[in-house]
């Protein structure tokens, strides 16, 4: 069996300044502090001979081609995100990087924040903005019910608060 798969939906350009800010500090740290050791490390390794054998060479090229596979990865997503800086003019909506508290049926209440998906954490309550809960959380105003399709079957989510930070 073939590893293809069919293209997926392209996942959205929006992003806070904090998780560019992060993505791109990553991106510096790979390219300024990361690669170079191991660029060293894989010449001095090349200069003593055999390359076939020499796992020193061996093992540094794989560690260059996966850094350098996050850097064109991080290089082409940087340059086509939309910075989202600020709030929208309605504040009473959800929209992309709005907080988000709401109630399920059994009185369950979560707090959720709508980011890109390239910065999405659950641990920290932060949801990619395409992901189903968000994409039913989206317009919806306080006292809105937001139905969402899980695994489980619907969940109605009642939303109780919003705002912006």
């Amino acid at each position: 069996m073939g590893r293809w798969r069919p293209k997926g939906k392209p996942a959205s350009k929006y992003i806070t300044p904090e998780g560019y800010r992060a993505l791109n500090e990553e991106l510096q740290r790979l390219w300024k502090e990361e690669r170079p050791p191991i660029t060293k490390s894989v010449q001095e390794a090349a200069a003593q001979g055999d390359r076939s054998e020499n796992a020193e060479y061996i093992y540094g090229k794989k560690q260059l081609r996966e850094i350098d596979r996050r850097i064109r990865f991080l290089s082409k997503r940087l340059d086509g995100m939309n910075v989202v800086e600020r709030a929208p003019e309605d504040t009473g909506k959800v929209f992309f990087g709005a907080w988000v508290e709401v109630e399920d049926d059994d009185g369950k209440v979560e707090r959720f924040r709508l980011v890109g998906p390239d910065e999405a954490d659950g641990s920290r309550g932060e949801i990619s903005v395409d992901a189903p809960l968000a994409r039913a959380l989206l317009g919806k105003r306080v006292d809105d019910e937001a139905w969402v399709r899980t695994p489980n079957g619907e969940r109605c989510l009642y939303v109780n608060r919003i705002w912006y930070s």
